[in-house]
């Protein structure tokens, strides 16, 4: 008979452990959600028995009014601390320090949520303002990333990320608050408002203007 190997050991090791307390320590350690079918796959369970007791956890937490829970976001699950406690979670990250969203982000992330596969000079359009600075703010973050091409332009379309519904809590897009009907519509104002914003989208082809940049605050 030969011997097992260290994988195997593992694999049995995995298997014999006691399904919450296992999905627990899992999902202490996950940097971003975790699927009910990767979490089957790494503990060796059927998906149904997984998504059974991850369900049972978030209900035990919320009944012990524990400070933090277990959601599904962006289709995965994910420990975060509960709304009711976030002045003492801001007050231990930010120890007086600023690290939030500006205002001028807020609006340009919101007309990214409700108008992608949008381009930045159509964004710009939208705030009457040049975006370029607020929209590289973005992309770091990774709260926005890159969506291919406008056909007509050459543009590059930008679209919200995964990160985007994991840190505004969404399971995917059509949760977010029914707000676009109160946004204007970039083409019905574009014509107008680009004349006091320079043609100055970058990522359209030898676009007119593209060698204006005007900074403005993110």
């Amino acid at each position: 008979m030969s011997a097992q190997s260290p994988a195997g050991d593992l694999a049995g090791a995995v298997a014999e452990l006691a399904l919450r307390p296992a999905l627990e320590a899992v999902l202490m350690v996950v940097d971003e959600p975790a699927t009910e079918e990767h979490l089957a796959k790494i503990l060796q369970r059927p998906r149904r028995q997984v998504a059974d007791a991850l369900r049972e956890l978030a209900d035990e937490y919320t009944v012990q009014k524990r400070g933090f829970e277990l959601r599904l976001v962006a289709g995965g699950w994910r420990f975060y601390t509960r709304p009711e406690y976030a002045a003492a979670v801001e007050g231990f990250v930010l120890d007086g320090q600023q690290a939030r969203l500006t205002q001028a982000a807020l609006e340009t992330l919101a007309v990214v949520a409700y108008r992608q596969p949008v381009s930045r000079s159509r964004v710009s359009a939208v705030r009457g303002v040049n975006c370029d600075g607020v929209m590289r703010t973005l992309l770091q973050r990774g709260l926005v990333e890159e969506a291919g091409a406008e056909p007509e332009t050459g543009a590059i379309l930008y679209r919200t990320t995964n990160y985007f519904l994991e840190r505004m809590g969404l399971r995917g897009l059509d949760e977010l608050p029914e707000l676009a009907p109160f946004l204007p519509e970039a083409d019905a104002i574009e014509a107008d408002t680009l004349e006091g914003v320079p043609s100055f989208d970058p990522d359209a082809p030898d676009a007119p203007g593209a060698e204006y940049t005007e900074h403005t605050a993110d």
